[in-house]
């Protein structure tokens, strides 16, 4: 009975102490967060679990663009792409430039899953690839959304990785098992690929499987190839891989991808100056890439997990066109290629109908006035 006592005290005094601790470890968290308060910054999520590279701006880099008078919450979709919207994300430029609203950025695998977003109303703003865009604006989707702005046009940057092997062409992936983000710019260029070939979706193994999934798939021997960007390309090449093909030879086939940005209609109605903002804000970000690379490829690389060195390679597989040059491509060959795009997928099954004309899923009003500054 008293060894009982004596337990029982010994595991009180021990609760105790661990209580004690965790008040200390409390309160110490409290002083950081209230001395950080007193210099007037408070951590962000990313900060406090280290995913930023501390290059946080505290002044609009676009003076003409800072928005105080909006006050409300943008609900923003990014994907692990290295484009200036990383950038953004990670130097915090639109906090700085709407330093009254609240942003909250959510991560997506894919494009397949940002237009489920929008169509469950939960985003404002939200990346997506070509494809995904032109589905999301065709029936039997027509969300109510539109295409505001371009990141990327995908070259090399996406591709066909094949584990080991003698594959010269897609011809000898026949029957092989090829993963890719099904609804993807990816999986838009893997069909266009197989059809270029006399194949179709049939003659291989098609795989849906988003990109963080790929790798531990490759190393069991539970996919043969996969089509998708980096950094996971880069892991898979590292990790036995050979590229058979990639978006940059489709493109030449006219099958051309994109990684663009989409908004609400009723987000931009509401909004057209915070979309000036945002447009302004991302074509500054785009100009660092070229003015300022190392520098740019930190941000990018803090918030991927890769080397800077990678994030330069990485640079290499894309284009990033900014305001004056995209406002000729929206106004010029744009609603022509979301048209092939649709026709494409319409003889794949992905939409039922190709509408007559896309130029109406581009709002062109933002990219106009910042191509002016």
């Amino acid at each position: 009975m008293r060894e009982t006592t004596r337990g029982t005290m010994l595991g009180i005094r021990g609760t105790r102490r661990e209580t004690i601790r965790k008040i200390g470890a409390l309160l110490v968290s409290a002083t950081l967060l209230t001395s950080l308060a007193g210099c007037g910054k408070m951590p962000t999520a990313d900060e406090l679990v280290g995913n930023t590279s501390g290059a946080a701006v505290t002044d609009c880099p676009v003076p003409s663009a800072k928005n105080e008078d909006f006050k409300g919450t943008i609900r923003i979709a990014w994907q692990a792409i290295p484009n200036a919207d990383l950038i953004v994300k990670d130097k915090g430029l639109l906090e700085a430039c709407l330093p009254n609203a609240t942003i909250q950025w959510s991560q997506f695998n894919s494009g397949g899953d940002v237009i489920q977003a929008f169509g469950s109303n939960s985003l404002d703003i939200g990346l997506a690839g070509s494809s995904p865009a032109v589905r999301a604006a065709s029936a039997p989707l027509n969300l109510p959304v539109k295409v505001i702005w371009i990141h990327d046009i995908i070259g090399d940057a996406e591709s066909l990785v094949a584990h080991g092997g003698d594959y010269k062409s897609i011809k000898d992936l026949a029957g092989k098992n090829i993963a890719v983000p099904f609804g993807s710019t990816s999986h838009f260029s893997l069909l266009s690929a197989l059809h270029n070939a006399g194949m179709n979706e049939t003659s291989v193994n098609l795989i849906n499987l988003d990109p963080d999934k790929m790798s531990a798939a490759w190393t069991r021997g539970e996919i043969d190839a996969a089509w998708v960007w980096d950094p996971v390309l880069s892991k898979l090449k590292a990790d036995g891989g050979t590229i058979v093909t990639s978006s940059a030879a489709t493109a030449k086939t006219g099958s051309a991808t994109y990684d663009m940005e989409l908004a609400t209609d009723a987000f931009i109605k509401a909004n057209p100056k915070v979309m000036e903002t945002w447009t302004a804000v991302e074509n500054y970000a785009a100009g660092l890439i070229s003015s300022k690379e190392s520098d740019s490829a930190e941000s990018i690389s803090t918030i991927l997990g890769n080397s800077v060195a990678d994030v330069k390679k990485q640079f290499k597989g894309y284009t990033y066109p900014q305001a004056k040059d995209q406002s000729d491509i929206f106004h010029g060959q744009l609603p022509g290629i979301f048209k092939d795009t649709a026709e494409f997928l319409k003889t794949q099954g992905s939409l039922d109908k190709v509408s007559d004309d896309y130029s109406s899923v581009l709002y062109t009003d933002a990219i106009d006035q910042v191509a002016k500054q």
